[in-house]
């Protein structure tokens, strides 16, 4: 399918992002959805999200020769089709040498992601093309009815009046919807975590990673951290959390994260930048100085991960303190939901489940115990009171 078009940045505060078609024009549908989603109060990530998914479909539209509201269920059926088969252009941009789709790393036990695009990427682009048909049939610009089939009331991740206590029921999924394995939160081993701190060349680095393990936060929040939000007094940092329109909350932090982040802000000092309170964090290393980015941090990962033969991202020294909490009987699973952030406390009960690696070892460990030798019979005795019970008196 031919690439056309484009997601562009803007400077305008209502529609921080469009979708341009092949001629480098705005798709002015899209723009009003996307306007629509910022009223909604989803943030501008979101947005450039939905725009990606957007730019995809409308791709696939140009491609097949459809107007985008003449579209038909035949044209999502097709979508759906082609994503299934085809391979995931992210994919491509993997080095020479790494390791093959799907192929499971002997270090970490994780599988690398497969060459297609997963179940989970599938049934978003749905819902995200479902949303736009389902606003412009509210204004009257797109077709009379959503040509996307309506997704299951109840058969997502989101119970918010359910019991805890009770199962779940199952429902039946919606049509196109693809069947998403539910996957056990992903810890890194030990071993692992100290060849990669070992790894780590500068005091940023090792604060940077000693927060992501510690705290819990997300990849994009930590790297927008301003000064300010770093409280080594009380041992707390600030983040914004995903999804609340930049209100910040308070995260724990180790203390060795807050010293090795005095050590990177004295090296920024001596080296003639002093940031404010207001100014981002993390920056980079070499001039002229510039604000630190989710790329940047993802690429001083691989080439670790490369050097000790492993696939660790930076969302699994979060799975990572989760499940650490969770060992520790000292902190009770809503402990764990606060740090998290998570809004049900069914998902994190997620982290209740036993990890695979610790099954395999218990199971093993069932297998090579030594089994107890049989008592031998020493014949029948009997009580001499309950023969009198039974007989009576002799």
């Amino acid at each position: 399918m031919t690439r056309s078009g484009a997601v562009r940045p803007t400077r305008a505060a209502d529609l921080p992002w469009v979708v341009c078609d092949g001629a480098g024009m705005a798709i002015e549908p899209v723009s009003e959805f996307l306007r629509e989603l910022l009223a909604c109060g989803n943030g501008t990530s979101s947005c450039r999200s939905y725009a990606y998914d957007l730019l995809r479909w409308f791709r696939f539209l140009a491609a097949v020769d459809v107007p985008w509201n003449r579209v038909q269920r035949a044209e999502v059926r097709d979508f759906v089709l082609w994503l299934r088969t085809s391979v995931n252009p992210a994919r491509e941009r993997s080095r020479p040498g790494a390791s093959a789709p799907g192929a499971i790393n002997a270090r970490t036990g994780k599988s690398s992601l497969s060459a297609g695009y997963a179940p989970a990427t599938i049934n978003h682009a749905l819902s995200v093309v479902a949303a736009f048909y389902a606003f412009h049939v509210r204004t009257g610009r797109g077709p009379i009815v959503s040509p996307v089939p309506a997704q299951s009331r109840r058969g997502g991740r989101v119970y918010s009046h359910h019991n805890p206590m009770e199962p779940f029921a199952s429902h039946k999924r919606g049509s196109y919807r693809q069947k998403q394995p539910e996957l056990p939160p992903r810890a890194v081993p030990d071993d692992v975590l100290d060849d990669l701190f070992s790894r780590l060349g500068c005091n940023r680095d090792r604060a940077m990673f000693s927060m992501y393990l510690s705290s819990g936060a997300r990849a994009s929040e930590l790297l927008g951290m301003s000064v300010g939000d770093a409280h080594p007094g009380e041992g707390r940092i600030y983040v914004a959390t995903k999804g609340l329109g930049g209100i910040k909350q308070a995260c724990p932090a180790a203390p060795e994260a807050f010293t090795w982040l005095a050590l990177y802000l004295g090296e920024l000092t001596g080296e003639g930048h002093r940031p404010e309170p207001d100014e981002p964090l993390w920056w980079t290393r070499r001039n002229p100085l510039r604000p630190l980015t989710y790329t940047a941090v993802r690429a001083v990962l691989r080439r670790i991960n490369e050097s000790i033969g492993a696939n660790v991202t930076l969302h699994d020294l979060r799975h990572t303190l989760g499940l650490r909490l969770i060992a520790d009987p000292q902190v009770t699973l809503v402990d764990v939901q606060q740090v998290l952030r998570h809004r049900q406390i069914t998902t994190t009960g997620l982290y209740l489940r036993p990890r695979v690696d610790e099954v395999i070892a218990r199971v093993h460990e069932h297998y090579t115990r030594p089994r107890p030798e049989p008592r031998p019979l020493a014949g029948w005795t009997y009580d001499e009171q309950d023969l009198s019970d039974v007989f009576g008196e002799h």
